[in-house]
């Protein structure tokens, strides 16, 4: 849950020696809970988008640990003393 992980499949420009399928690639991806995408080296095709799907990733769950920890710090707990002097014979 706390971890972005991708699943890249390289060469895509190589349409002709294929040896796994897109739809193959995004079931894998899907069953693991993974990102996909298909990149090219050769072309630099979706290269940089595949760093971009794992930096939205990130930002996704840290801003889900952010929402969290501000719901928790919301919660109606006593501070010890409340800020009141008081005075115990």
């Amino acid at each position: 849950m706390n971890v972005a992980i991708i699943l890249v499949g390289n060469k895509s420009d190589l349409k002709d020696v294929r040896e796994v399928s897109i739809a193959e690639g995004k079931a894998l991806a899907k069953e693991e809970g993974l990102i996909f995408t298909e990149t090219s080296a050769l072309d630099s095709s979706n290269v940089a988008a595949a760093f971009q799907k794992v930096i939205k990733e990130i930002y996704n769950i840290l801003s889900r640990k952010v929402m969290i920890s501000q719901e928790f710090n919301k919660q109606d707990v006593p501070l010890v003393g409340s800020g009141k002097t008081r005075i115990v014979n």
